[in-house]
This record gives C-alpha cells, sequence and structure tokens, in this order.
C-alpha cells in the first residue's frame, strides 16, 4: 500500500482528497502546514506528496526546498489557477508536476498514478544482468541502478528529471519537441506543456551542466525542442 501525504490548510479540500485516495487503495497522512509536513516525512515512510503553495508557518515552495535537500519523493503541488508563476516557481526548485484549484478528482488522481508509477520504477531493482548504459562525453546514465555521473561525479535527479534526460541520452542527436517530451513523460495530451518542460529542462541543465547558460550536451533548437548531443 502507498502512503500518500496531503498537505493544504484547508482542512475540507484535505479531507476530500482523502476520500478520493482511500477510494484507490491509498493510505492518507494530512497535514495543515509545511512544517508539520516536514515533522511527517521524518517520522513516516512516505511515497507522495500532494502539497499546496499558500499555506501559513511554511509555504509549498519553501517546503519543497527543504524537502529536496534529502528526498526525491513524488511531489504534486496545488495552486490556485491566478498562481502561474508560482506553479513555474514550484517546478523550478523541484516539485514534478502541479494541479490547479478547483481540480478534477480524475485528474488528480491520474497524476498522482503516473508520479508513482514512475517513482518505482525509478527506485526498484530491475533483476536484469547485464546494464544497460548510455553515455556522450562525460554523461553516463545507468539505467538498470537508475544513476547519472558527470566526469564521474554522482548526479541527483529526480523522477521527471531523470526520465526526460533518459529519452533524450537514449535518443542522441534527436530533437524532441516540447509536446514530444511532454507526452512521451507524462503520458497524457501535451496542452500548455510549455512551461512544465522549459523549467525540467532548466533544472536539468542546472544540475549537468558547468555553465548551463552554454549547455555542453542539453541543447536548444530554437523553435524546434531540445537534444542531447552526440559526443
Amino acid at each position: 500500500m502507498y502512503t500518500i501525504l496531503v498537505c493544504d490548510d484547508d482542512k475540507d479540500i484535505v479531507d476530500a482528497i482523502e476520500i478520493y485516495l482511500n477510494q484507490e487503495g491509498y493510505r492518507v497522512l494530512k497535514a495543515y502546514d509545511g512544517e508539520e509536513a516536514l515533522e511527517i516525512l521524518e517520522q513516516q515512510n512516505v511515497h507522495l506528496l500532494i502539497l499546496d503553495i499558500m499555506m501559513p508557518k511554511l509555504d509549498g515552495i519553501h517546503a519543497t526546498i527543504k524537502i529536496r535537500e534529502n528526498n526525491g519523493i513524488p511531489i504534486i503541488i496545488l495552486s490556485a489557477k491566478s498562481e502561474d508563476v508560482d506553479k513555474i516557481l514550484g517546478l523550478n526548485v523541484g516539485a514534478d508536476d502541479y494541479v490547479s484549484k478547483p481540480f478534477n478528482p480524475l485528474e488528480l488522481i491520474a497524476r498522482v498514478k503516473s508520479q508513482l508509477r514512475r517513482y518505482t520504477q525509478l527506485g526498484g531493482n530491475s533483476g536484469v544482468s547485464s546494464e544497460k548504459i548510455y553515455e556522450t562525453g562525460g554523461l553516463s546514465i545507468n539505467d538498470d541502478r537508475k544513476e547519472v555521473t558527470v566526469d564521474g561525479e554522482f548526479v541527483k535527479l529526480t523522477p521527471i528529471e531523470y526520465n526526460i534526460l533518459l529519452l533524450l541520452t537514449k535518443n542522441q542527436g534527436k530533437v524532441f519537441s516540447i509536446d514530444q517530451i511532454y507526452e512521451s513523460i507524462w503520458n497524457e495530451d501535451a496542452i500548455g506543456a510549455d512551461n512544465t518542460v522549459a523549467v525540467h529542462i532548466r533544472h536539468i541543465r542546472e544540475k549537468i551542466e558547468i555553465n548551463p547558460r552554454e549547455p555542453r550536451y542539453l541543447k536548444v533548437v530554437w523553435g524546434v525542442g531540445y537534444k542531447i548531443e552526440k559526443q
């Protein structure tokens, strides 16, 4: 049974999400501000976090920053439609996805399942004896161990970041449009995907490039999309 932590200062929203998740067989923990969420994460084994942005004591943005210091669990942020800037900021500091309020319960459940699937695949043991390794220059991805190194140094990526980088590295030299990346990674139609993909691309660059402004590996093809350069 997967354990999901739901954190929002609106108790009615938390209770509603709990009902939807319980119907899908998930165990639900509840918090009502960022500080309480951090305390629960230290005490409990949590597989996914649904986190509101606007909260007292510690908001969702700063809570995400703290969590990402030592925890790679999927984070889905909740935000009002008027908080587009905050959604992008949330993705930029390490959140994996977002759902706008008021949300469709079916959409929320679909995103939860998608994130859990990627997280368990990333942390799972494939049992394959011959390791699948993809390399270009000093960038190396061991897809059996789910490890990324640059010039021998390990790089810590979120599940979304890892899957985007793996997709591009397995297809070195091929240009993927934003819509192609989104549909491949999120397994859903790319509607308004530009900002979401761009934020994750920027985050990957910050982790694998010496100078993200002049990337060696993850290149943009203006007006077309992104690619990993063959080296």
